[in-house]
């Protein structure tokens, strides 16, 4: 269908109108939709041709609200791994970077001035410059953005629901659990679950209990890598075989809430808990890490995904009303995602308790340092259970559009095909949730990845072509540029190295 309105739109001059595709021929809006992939994905509400009439502020609200996510789960872990100072340099550097590079994508159409460019999207430049190598390896890392956060979807909601079911057996039972692991001992306790990762991996038993035989009966059926990542499947296998995922983007509003009351939940802990710091800058101590350490690069691959929005940028922006501030309401909106990851990731760092527990003790979702019997954190889980549940179709039915959109012509050949991938997509997360249940890892994988191709070498590479092919291509803008990719190409291959 993009392929035919092309097709119609080049038989005419740019300025003629006759053969623009009419509105029935246009997809009908409910099935527009946009994601970014541990963020948002949601169905437009308009999308029309021309420009929208969303407000400013409005503007700004969706790219935040699309941006944000899960990965917010895993800042103040990268903190960790960077050290204090560093973490928080590299974020707001990070920031900055992608920032540029999707100021670079927003204005890519409008460096091709021999075609109407009005109704493309990112993909379609990317076959202008590159043709169909550009189309399919936009496709490939997509679905390498789209699968990876399936995957960390899968493991968290493995987690949320393992920690929902333990808190409702301690509260039936009257269990403590946080005696089973090193933790603070106070109205609000912070545990330490790694200290015990290498005598229980899964996190999940609770040792003092071992004659209980209810007890025992519990943690073998309810076990948070070898039997709770297999419940899900009953759960949200069906839901991804559904032709349409209408109804779930009707949740989108529980992705705000979730963040809002994350926000909410690490300002009352770091309130009640108070500020724990030690600056030490190269030297590691018993309770505090280094503001300077070399595992900054992990925190740059958990950020390329967390500042992700490039493929998407454009139709979001189709329906800002006021085009001519595009750039600052995009700016405003990533100032605003920065300033909210240094918020979750600074609280987090400096209010863990240190001494009693150390800064090493930072889990990759910093939720699983609250005991599951936190009712705080318990809330918490509960919302980012129910949202996740609502966004996994949405993201198993992009999966879908994409692949089987473009290898068969058709979203939904048949029952066959569609459970053929969506269980593969299933599998992996399950397999995952049971061997590498490391969000932390996944997401830096996955963000360098897929950042590689969206985040730094196609904008780059695209400015470059069209400076050249205009003959204002200078030295200073090429070395900048091939120095973006450079930058990506090592946080990619640094990945594996850490």
């Amino acid at each position: 269908m993009n392929k035919r309105i092309h097709y119609y739109s080049r038989l005419t001059a740019p300025a003629d109108k006759a053969l623009i595709a009419p509105d029935h021929v246009v997809p009908a809006p409910e099935e527009c939709y946009v994601y970014s992939p541990l963020g948002s994905a949601y169905k437009l509400q308009s999308y029309t041709e021309g420009y929208g009439k969303n407000t400013s502020l409005v503007t700004i609200f969706m790219i935040w609200n699309t941006m944000m996510g899960t990965s917010i789960l895993s800042i103040p872990w990268g903190i960790k791994q960077a050290g204090f100072t560093t973490g928080m340099c590299v974020i707001m550097l990070m920031g900055i970077l992608t920032l540029y590079c999707c100021y670079r994508v927003v204005k890519s159409r409008a460096m091709i001035s021999s075609v109407d460019t009005t109704t493309w999207e990112y993909p379609d430049v990317c076959r202008y410059y590159f043709g169909s190598f550009g189309q399919w390896s936009s496709l490939l890392f997509s679905l390498v953005s789209l699968i990876g956060a399936m995957i960390v979807y899968w493991v968290l909601m493995s987690n949320f629901l393992f920690n929902t079911g333990r808190f409702i057996f301690n509260f039936i039972h009257h269990i403590n659990d946080t005696d089973a692991v090193l933790s603070t001992n106070d109205s609000n306790p912070v545990i330490c679950p790694s200290a015990g990762s290498d005598d229980h991996p899964d996190n999940g038993s609770m040792i003092f209990y071992a004659n209980d035989t209810g007890l025992q009966q519990f943690e073998k059926w309810w076990n948070k890598s070898k039997t709770v990542p297999f419940y899900l499947i009953g759960l949200l296998l069906p839901l991804l075989n559904f032709k349409s995922p209408s109804f779930f983007s009707k949740f989108n509003i529980l992705g705000t809430v979730s963040v809002l009351y994350l926000i909410f939940l690490v300002t009352f802990k770091a309130i009640h808990l108070g500020f724990h710091l030690e600056f030490h800058w190269l030297m590691q101590t018993e309770y505090f890490v280094p503001e300077i350490r070399f595992q900054f690069p992990q925190l740059t691959g958990v950020l390329t995904l967390a500042f992700f929005i490039h493929n998407c940028i454009i139709t979001l922006l189709k329906n800002n009303k006021n085009q001519e501030n595009n750039v600052r309401d995009l700016s405003i909106a990533y100032m605003l995602v920065t300033l909210t990851y240094l918020y979750i990731g600074v609280l987090v760092f400096a209010s863990f308790p240190s001494p009693p527990l150390t800064k090493d003790c930072i889990e990759q979702n910093f939720l699983d340092n609250f005991p599951s019997g936190d009712i705080l954190s318990f809330i918490a889980r509960i919302f980012l259970l129910f949202q996740m549940m609502t966004v996994y179709p949405l993201l198993g039915y992009l999966a879908r559009v994409q692949l089987l959109g473009h290898v068969f012509g058709d979203i939904y050949p048949s029952i066959f095909h569609v459970l053929i991938l969506n269980l593969i997509i299933v599998g992996a997360g399950v397999i995952m949730a049971c061997f590498y249940p490391n969000i932390g890892g996944i997401i830096r994988y996955s963000g360098a990845a897929c950042g590689l191709a969206f985040v730094f070498i196609y904008p780059s590479l695209i400015y470059i072509i069209s400076l050249r092919r205009e003959d204002r291509l200078t030295w200073p803008k090429l070395i900048f540029h091939i120095f973006i990719i450079i930058l990506g190409l090592a946080n990619l291959i640094v990945q594996f190295f850490m």
